[in-house]
């Protein structure tokens, strides 16, 4: 029976391992497709927000595949507000200069640059794809706390 108990706590060290490796070789891979769904997405199918819940599903089967002690590290609830409070900021920042410059909000038309509707967009997908991100983070890190 004991050689049997060894087994078993051998093999869940082997599988926690090979989960760890290949989590950690896929994160890359699908923080890359997140970006690209937000950078594309003001011109394609995508946006902030799909691009935003891709990353964020990256985060976290980061901090599933180690243990809750580094889930905890890597999102602290300061880290995660910082980057949903980036991403309002932009969101809000940029109509505010429309505003600033007498254009409606997010009028991006008014902004004194070449393809001032497009990199407008793009400002708003970035700032949506942050929230996201941080907020399915925070969700996250809440669940795995308690608190």
């Amino acid at each position: 029976m004991l050689s049997s108990d060894r087994r078993t706590t051998d093999d869940s060290r082997d599988q926690s391992i090979v989960i760890r490796i290949i989590a950690r070789s896929l994160v890359p891979f699908v923080q890359l497709f997140g970006l690209y769904v937000i950078m594309h997405g003001h011109s394609s199918p995508g946006g902030g927000f799909q691009g935003g819940v891709i990353l964020g599903a990256s985060f976290i089967l980061l901090s599933i595949a180690d243990s809750v002690e580094e889930a905890r590290r890597r999102f602290s609830l300061a880290t995660m507000t910082l980057y949903t409070s980036a991403g309002v900021s932009l969101y809000a920042g940029l109509g505010l200069v429309c505003l600033l410059l007498g254009g409606n909000f997010l009028d991006y038309g008014v902004l004194p640059i070449t393809d001032a509707r497009s990199i407008g967009m793009l400002i708003i997908e970035i700032g949506v794809g942050l929230t996201v991100m941080a907020a399915m983070a925070s969700i996250f890190h809440d669940l795995i706390t308690f608190e």
